[in-house]
């Protein structure tokens, strides 16, 4: 009996057979025509990476097995020892640690450009072997929302490369490779995947020639998501789309609770008309602003964040993003841990800052948990 399944099946093989050297020749001869062992490939990564290059808009892809496992791919494409890496300064502290601490190893090197020169002054930061520029979409954590055409421009003009981590967005929000990225990267754990049980990661490219270097060296490093979790990433595709249109809602609806309550000292998010970059977020997402809220309370001590912490019952301390379920993390212990305080208050990264991820919960019952914390 023949059988059709709707969907594609989970191939959790490490190995595939073939039936003679005639059909081992077309698997050298026809890239994806045929499969061999899984690091090499396999039906349901294959799957994920297809999908996320639609989504994107792209020529080719790879998943991986992290999101950091992605940001390596990506800075490996284009650089070997000697080169060295622009890098904003506003981005996730383990990739700054990545950079910093393990890729300097290998004899790249790595610069840290303030917001403002990304595209104003980005010359001024390069040197003779810069090869690429890595930047958010939308920074983690205070939501600084970068011009990526402006961003693409400067980055050409000087030869490099523009890497895009879209993760804060999602294509859903904005397409980097549309506004001139040569790659676009996700943790697939976040907002591709969506429910919190799946740790994956992709890149994205522009041409056929980056996917086929993306390919390559997901295969030699190892990279290469495995068949279950790709499975969980695609399944968590296919309501991506529905699930960003109510994380944007309600976060909307939680930004503006912030900014009126008096134990609030400052909010970050892109959708608040007071936010510096509103109306390119508003252009650049098509009018939607991500699920991510960032906030300062009025008392910037960690004894004020620990107390509502406590307060909170809707809103659990789980340091990542992105699942239907709401949390909050608390970037100077968690993501931006690895920097010094000298660096993390130049960022603005202070010890009163709260970052939500806000799910796709009733929003009523997410403003009242926050109103209450906060009144505690």
């Amino acid at each position: 009996m023949e059988i059709h399944p709707k969907i594609t099946p989970i191939y959790q093989t490490s190995v595939f057979k073939f039936e003679d050297l005639n059909e081992l020749e077309l698997y050298f001869g026809e890239p994806g025509s045929r499969y061999l062992y899984s690091r090499n490939g396999n039906p349901n990564s294959d799957e994920l990476a297809a999908a996320v290059t639609q989504l994107e808009g792209g020529a080719g892809a790879v998943a991986t097995g992290s999101g950091m496992a992605a940001i390596f791919a990506a800075v490996m494409a284009y650089c070997e020892a000697g080169d060295h890496v622009l890098c904003a300064a506003d981005i996730y502290g383990g990739s700054s640690a990545l950079l910093s601490q393990e890729l300097s190893r290998l004899g790249i090197t790595v610069s840290y450009v303030p917001f403002a020169d990304l595209t104003a002054n980005l010359a001024a930061h390069a040197q003779p072997r810069t090869r690429l520029l890595l930047c958010e979409t939308i920074s983690n954590p205070l939501l600084r929302v970068v011009d990526l055409q402006a961003a693409a421009e400067a980055t050409h003009a000087l030869g490099l490369k523009l890497v895009v981590d879209n993760t804060f967005a999602s294509p859903i929000l904005t397409r980097p490779l549309e506004h001139g990225a040569d790659l676009v990267m996700h943790s697939v754990t976040k907002y591709l995947a969506g429910h919190s049980d799946v740790t994956a990661g992709a890149v994205v490219a522009r041409t056929p020639e980056d996917a086929a270097r993306l390919r390559q060296i997901g295969t030699l490093f190892g990279l290469t998501l495995s068949p279950m979790e790709s499975w969980l990433a695609v399944r968590g595709l296919k309501t991506l789309r529905l699930r960003m249109e109510a994380h944007c809602r309600n976060a909307q609806a939680v930004a503006e609770l912030l900014v009126g309550h008096p134990a609030v000292g400052e909010v970050f998010y892109p959708g608040l008309s007071v936010h510096p970059q509103h109306q390119l977020a508003a252009s650049q997402g098509g009018g939607r602003f991500g699920g991510m809220v960032s906030f300062r309370l009025a008392d910037d001590t960690t004894e004020a964040v620990s107390r509502f912490m406590r307060a909170c019952q809707r809103f659990p301390f789980a340091p990542s993003l992105a699942g239907v379920d709401s949390s909050l993390s608390y970037p100077a212990g968690t993501s931006h841990r690895a920097l010094t305080e000298e660096q993390r208050q130049e960022l603005g990264i202070t010890a009163g800052l709260v970052r939500l991820s806000v799910g796709i919960e009733p929003a009523d019952e997410l403003l009242a948990d926050l109103q209450q914390a906060l009144d505690d």
